[in-house]
C-alpha cells in the first residue's frame, strides 16, 4: 500500500525513530512468554539478552533476527501462551507499513479464546530500522519470519497474511511448511501482473476529468506532485482501500509511521506501476505446493480482484475462499463483521 501523502509528511519523523532506542513501556499484565524451544545456557541465549526475566512487558517481546544483528518487535494477545491449541502470527502489508492498521484483530481473536501475535516487521515502526538497502527484499523478509517462529517459540500455528504480508505467507509456506498448522491469504493475489490488472481497472472509478489528471502526472512519472497525492488519497483510497469515512484512527497511525525507503525499492512509487524487486513475483504456478488446510479472503472492492481469492483457493489442496462484499482492501474494518465470521470459523476448524 502506497499512502504516499503520509509518508511524505512523516519523513522527518521516520528519520528520528530510526536512530532512536526502541523502549517497550512496562505496562499491563501480561508476562512476555519464553519460548520453550530456546536453549537456557549458563549465560544468556541471544532472545533473553533483548527481554527482562520475569518482568510484566504487556506481551511484548523483542526478538533478534538476521542472526542476531537486529531486532523486531512483537506481541502478544489472547490466553497466556500456550493455554489455548490456536495460536495465529500476523504478517502486516507495505511492504514498509507496520501492524497498526490490523489492530481490530484484538476486539476479536482473543474474545474468541485464540491467540494472537503481531510483529513490526525489520526496517518497521517498533522494531530496528537500519538504513541498508540490501536487507529489503523477499528472501530476506521470508527467512525473517522463520527466525520470529523459532524466537516466539511456535509451531503447529496459523500464519495470516495481508496485502504484502500475502506475499510474505505464500513464500513462507513454499518454504517452511511443515511448521504450520493453517494459512490465510487475505486480500493479497498470487502474483504482479494480476494485481496490475486489477489497479488499472480501477482507475475508471475517477472522473473522466481526474482520470485525464492522474495518466498525464503517470506519464510524466511526477508521483510526487501534490495533485497525484490528493487523487490517490482523497478520489481513489476512499474507494478501494478503505471506504468507511473518517478512516480508524490504527490506519491513520500506520500510514503516518509508514517507511517509504522499503516501500519504494520493493514496489516503486506508484500503486499502479510496480517498479521494485517485486515486479516480477508470480506463484500461481506453485499454489499447488501448499497442502496445509487454508483460506483466502477478497473483497468486492479492494484493490485485488476478489476473483483471484477464488482462483487461487482452487489451485491450493486444501483451501475455501471467503468473500467479504461490503469490504475493500481494509475488510477487516469495513466489512468487519463478515471478515471476522469467516475468520473466526476458519480458525477454530483449523
Amino acid at each position: 500500500m502506497n499512502r504516499r501523502h503520509f509518508l511524505a509528511s512523516t519523513a522527518a519523523a521516520a528519520l528520528v525513530r530510526a536512530t532512536a532506542t526502541k523502549a517497550s513501556p512496562i505496562t499491563g499484565n501480561d508476562v512476555a512468554p519464553v519460548p520453550s524451544d530456546v536453549s537456557q545456557p549458563s549465560g544468556l541465549s541471544p532472545a533473553d539478552s533483548l527481554n527482562p526475566a520475569g518482568i510484566r512487558t504487556a506481551g511484548i517481546r523483542m526478538i533478534p533476527v538476521v542472526a542476531g544483528k537486529y531486532k523486531v518487535w512483537t506481541k502478544h494477545f489472547g490466553p497466556a501462551a500456550g493455554n489455548t491449541s490456536i495460536k495465529v502470527l500476523l504478517l502486516h502489508g507495505g511492504p514498509g507499513f507496520s501492524h497498526e492498521y490490523l489492530e481490530a484483530f484484538e476486539s476479536f481473536l482473543p474474545q474468541a479464546g485464540i491467540e494472537m501475535y503481531y510483529y513490526d516487521q525489520l526496517g518497521c515502526n517498533n522494531s530496528d530500522q537500519p538504513d541498508d538497502p540490501t536487507l529489503w527484499t523477499l528472501a530476506r523478509y521470508t527467512e525473517e519470519v522463520e527466525e520470529v517462529r523459532r524466537g516466539l517459540g511456535l509451531d503447529h500455528f496459523v500464519l495470516l497474511g495481508h496485502s504484502w504480508g500475502g506475499i510474505l505467507a505464500i513464500e513462507y509456506a513454499l518454504n517452511y511448511q511443515q511448521h504450520l498448522r493453517g494459512l490465510i491469504i487475505s486480500n493479497m493475489t498470487a502474483g504482479t501482473q494480476s494485481y496490475l490488472k486489477r489497479t488499472a481497472a480501477l482507475k475508471q472509478l475517477l472522473t473522466p476529468d481526474s482520470l485525464a489528471k492522474l495518466t498525464a502526472l503517470e506519464a510524466k512519472e511526477d508521483y510526487d506532485n501534490p495533485e497525484y497525492e490528493r487523487l490517490m488519497m482523497e478520489e481513489l483510497y476512499p474507494k478501494m482501500i478503505c471506504r468507511i469515512q473518517p478512516w480508524p484512527e490504527p490506519v491513520d497511525r500506520a500510514f503516518r509511521h509508514a517507511n517509504q525507503k522499503i516501500y519504494v525499492q520493493m514496489q516503486g512509487k506508484s500503486e499502479f506501476l510496480v517498479t521494485g524487486n517485486l515486479k516480477d513475483w508470480e506463484r500461481w504456478d506453485r499454489l499447488h505446493e501448499i497442502k496445509v488446510k487454508a483460506l483466502t479472503i477478497g473483497a468486492e472492492h479492494d484493490e485485488m480482484d476478489p476473483a483471484d481469492m477464488k482462483k487461487m483457493a482452487t489451485l491450493m489442496q486444501n483451501a475455501t475462499n471467503a468473500y467479504c462484499p461490503n469490504g475493500s482492501h481494509l475488510c477487516m474494518w469495513d466489512d468487519q463483521a463478515k471478515y471476522f465470521e469467516y475468520l473466526i470459523g476458519f480458525l477454530r476448524k483449523a
